[in-house]
């Protein structure tokens, strides 16, 4: 008996798994500004191989992005969750957008000094050379 719950709660593992890949896929299919955080990310990354940047520095650029991406997402899902409970507009659930877009934009702004701190030093040394 204890075998079936062990494999009944693999299934369920891997099919919270498919929900998660699913939710990514829709992010990325109605929502640009997570496309362009993929964009600037892939960006970043690109610039992170060709700079050669230490272990420690793509530590503090995974980081960053993971912010900025989850955040993005929870701003997406409430501001869903919003419009169904409140099609009409709403002061209240204007405000409650506003501070999640402050969220999103707190995040970006804190993931570009991050990047700055990172890949100024680098840059300058090349543009100095």
């Amino acid at each position: 008996m204890a075998e079936m719950k062990n494999n009944s709660g693999i299934r369920d593992r891997l099919k919270s798994f498919n929900y998660a890949f699913s939710g990514i896929a829709q992010l990325i299919k109605s929502e640009a500004n997570f496309r362009i955080h993929i964009l600037v990310l892939m960006m970043v990354t690109l610039a992170g191989i060709l700079l050669g940047i230490s272990a420690a520095e793509w530590i503090f650029i995974i980081l960053a992005a993971a912010v900025v991406l989850v955040a993005e997402s929870f701003n997406t899902a409430v501001e869903r969750m919003c419009d169904i409970i409140s099609p009409a507009e709403d002061h209240r659930i204007k405000i409650i957008k506003d501070i999640l877009a402050a969220a999103v934009l707190i995040s970006v702004i804190m993931a570009v000094i991050t990047g700055i701190i990172i890949f100024l030093p680098d840059v300058l040394a090349l543009i100095l050379q």
